[in-house]
Order: C-alpha cells, then structure tokens, then sequence
C-alpha cells in the first residue's frame, strides 16, 4: 500500500472491509484481522479512518450512492409508476446479489457491536427507500393502479419484501440469489 495515493489507500481499506464481509461465516471484523488482511499496522488503518465505524460510514456511503443514484435514474427513465416501483425493487435485488459484503450492512448483521449511529443511518436508508417506492406507487395511483390509502402499506410490504429476500441471501451463506424467481413475485406484490 506504500506506492498508492491517499484516496487510492481509503478505498483499498473499503474494499478489503467489504470483501471480508462476503465471507459466510459472518464473524467479527477487527482491525487487527483488516490490517492483516492488508498487510499493513492498524496505525495504517486509522491514518485514513478515525475509527472503525468510519470504515462502515464509508461502506453506507457507497450504498447510498449507488442505490438512490440508481433509483434517480429509474424514475427519469420508467414513466409508469407501477414500473419504476418493479425496477427499484429489482435494482435493490441485484445490488445485493452483485455485492455481498454489503449486504451484510444492508442487514444490519455487520453492523452488530459496532456503533449504534451505525444502524440508525440503515434505518433512514429504509425510511427513503420506503419513500421513493411510495413516491413511484402514488404515481401508479394517478395513472390508474392502485389506491391512494394503500400506498403507505403496500410501501412498507414492497421493503419488507426486499429485506427478507436480503436476510435470506446472507444466511444462506449468499448461496440464495435474492433476485432469483422474483419477477413473478414482484407482479403478484404490486398487482392493484
């Protein structure tokens, strides 16, 4: 890691973290283990990262990005609300199935004994995935689909779906592809 820009060795530090993460045994990240894994001291580690929750931040960091980015994208693209809701709940699918280690974090199981600011930021992560599958259900409302006063409910079904399939990925050992068989299961969840 000597030869490599700042910038450079951060992301490395992320990226070791999150491949570690897909390991399935789901055992506790130290430093120690990251900084081994890196070859590198632990004093390396926190020239780049205050703390180890830093590290996690920088993982929520990257899924924040990458999901709302993408949600962003759908909604410009997919002009039907029923459709934009079916291609969220497939993008949030594929991110999993595309990134184990973090759907660790997605769960909350890599963030287990770790600092609890942690596990609130993956709650607001659902509380604005939720929000911007209502947004996408209140516009199949207007076009037709649905009911206004099941927005709200079928919101919060349309997440739960998405976090059981996740729960089910990582306990599996990531054997369990959470996008398999669920385009006929997203058109049952979202038929009006």
């Amino acid at each position: 890691m000597a030869s490599t820009k700042p910038g450079q060795r951060k992301l490395q530090i992320l990226q070791a973290l999150a491949s570690m993460l897909e390991q399935p045994k789901g055992e506790k990240i130290t430093t120690a283990a990251l900084a081994a894994r890196l070859d590198v001291s632990e004093a390396a580690l926190y020239r780049h990262f205050a703390s180890k929750a830093q590290m996690f931040e920088g993982l929520i960091d990257f899924i924040e990005s990458s999901v709302f980015g993408l949600i962003n994208q759908i909604a410009e693209n997919e002009q039907g609300g029923v459709d934009q809701a079916h291609a969220v709940l497939q993008m949030l699918l594929g991110f999993a199935a595309n990134n184990p280690g973090m759907t660790r974090v997605l769960i909350g199981d890599a963030l287990v004994n770790e600092d609890e600011r942690l596990q609130l930021r993956m709650n607001q992560f659902y509380d604005k995935v939720e929000l911007a599958c209502k947004q996408s259900l209140r516009l199949a409302v207007t076009q037709g689909h649905g009911q206004e006063a099941d927005v709200a409910a079928r919101a919060s079904l349309l997440v739960a779906y998405v976090v059981g399939r996740w729960h089910r990925y990582a306990k599996s050992g990531f054997r369990h592809n959470p996008t398999e068989g669920t385009a006929l299961q997203i058109s049952l969840l979202l038929a009006a």
